[in-house]
């Protein structure tokens, strides 16, 4: 069943609006309550959309107690209906208000904006793959029909984007522009930089780093993105702020290691092998580990690795490593003492036919503060940057492994004062 029949059953027609109505794990209702749009590709188990869906509807694990949702949803547009399909169960179980279009999702078919905030999760699906394999979700499609209900109202309220900004940098730049041209609050990335830290490190704001690295699984086009945010979280709070991204060089495989072996590169493979010592995931033959983590030992057990060599236009520099590890790990190098700061990004993946992963539970929490107070915890800024890293590393595989010249990545800001990760 596709979403226009779905939609127009009569199941939808039977759904209450009210989310939280006669449940008994809810807050009271009032009518001060705030009100969401939820808007996702697709929800099946472990789809970002299931994630966060059941955490906006049901509520989540927070301070030792179960909290209920701060919010409610007001509708819920979703794109397509797998076979594995669990948006229609979960529509029915949260007595919720499904709509046909985005627009809809937040006027209810008003003249007006009729809700509070948006959650535009665009993550997972059977959508179109471009020549250099990236998968284009639509998000910047989506953002630009919210954008232009705000236009059409001369209202607007806070965002939420799932994930990186698109596959486009001139989508991403025009995202970011229009949020600031009709001045509403727009937060996007992912859970990495909000999750917990093993050890629960912060660098201090204004911190004389030279360098950092990430070393992470996964995708290209697909977990770079946690790979960079997990560095740039960090990276972010050096002397002088972000001022961004001159170059981006992608390699794999024995490319990768032959460029880290080079002399200029010893700080590099420092941080590589203290990033690797905070995992606990690592590959081992016959015992644990075959020898000690050194940088000989990850070029022969993480030979199937792919890098992004990031130069940034203050001389920083970021270096992201896919491996085959389970974990995202973080390094990086104070300049003027000379000390190497290290933690995992805490990640755990739910097992045993859970449903939930407990680290959707802060980036949740953040959603709603920002709703609620109309400030957004960190800037959008981060997240573009991230995703015109992303985009060069792209551009660098798909150019044969070359360097990629990046002038357009000029994305200068400050991180936030405090840091925005889980500290439970």
């Amino acid at each position: 069943m596709d979403r226009r029949r779905f939609v127009a059953s009569g199941l939808v027609a039977s759904l209450s609006t009210t989310v939280l109505e006669n449940r008994t794990f809810a807050a009271a209702e009032t009518t001060s309550r705030k009100r969401i749009a939820f808007l996702g590709t697709v929800v099946h188990q472990h789809s970002h959309a299931q994630h966060f869906l059941d955490r906006f509807a049901m509520g989540y694990n927070w301070g030792g107690m179960w909290q209920a949702p701060r919010l409610d949803i007001a509708s819920i547009f979703i794109d397509q209906f797998p076979k594995d399909d669990l948006a229609k169960a979960r529509i029915a179980k949260y007595k919720l208000k499904a709509v046909p279009t985005i627009a809809d999702a937040l006027t209810l078919g008003t003249e007006k904006l009729a809700v509070d905030g948006v959650v535009l999760i665009a993550e997972h699906g059977d959508y179109p793959v471009n020549e250099k394999g990236q998968k284009r979700y639509p998000r910047y499609q989506w953002f630009q029909e919210i954008v232009k209900v705000f236009e059409k109202t001369g209202q607007s309220c806070p965002v939420f984007n799932d994930k990186h900004l698109s596959t486009d940098w001139e989508e991403c730049v025009k995202m970011v522009a229009d949020a600031r041209r009709l001045r509403f609050p727009f937060l996007a990335g992912f859970s990495l930089p909000a999750t917990r830290r093993l050890p629960s490190i912060d660098l201090p704001l204004g911190v004389p780093l030279e360098e950092s690295v990430c070393v992470g699984y996964g995708g290209v086009d697909s977990y770079d993105i946690h790979g960079l945010e997990t560095a740039q979280c960090m990276s972010e709070r050096r002397q002088g702020g972000e001022v961004g991204v001159s170059s981006v060089l992608a390699l794999k495989g024995q490319k990768v290691w032959e460029e880290l072996a080079r002399p200029e590169r010893k700080s590099t493979r420092q941080l590589l092998v203290a990033a690797l010592s905070r995992s606990h995931n690592l590959p081992v033959e016959g015992g644990y580990p075959s020898d000690p983590i050194s940088f000989d030992w990850a070029r022969k057990a993480l030979l199937d690795s792919t890098a992004y060599l990031i130069e940034h236009r203050d001389g920083f520099r970021t270096t992201m490593l896919l491996a085959p590890i389970r974990d995202f790990n973080y390094a990086g190098l104070r300049k003027d003492t000379g000390e190497i700061l290290s933690c995992q990004m805490y990640l755990p993946m739910p097992s045993y036919g859970a449903t939930t992963a407990d680290f959707f539970n802060p980036l949740a929490r953040h959603i709603e503060n920002m709703i609620l107070t109309g400030q957004a915890p960190y800037p959008v800024e981060r997240t573009l940057l991230t995703s015109g890293m992303v985009i060069g590393g792209v551009d660098s595989l798909h150019a044969g492994q070359s360097l990629v010249k990046t002038p357009k990545l000029a994305v200068k800001y400050a991180g936030p004062k405090e840091s925005t990760y889980w500290r439970e």
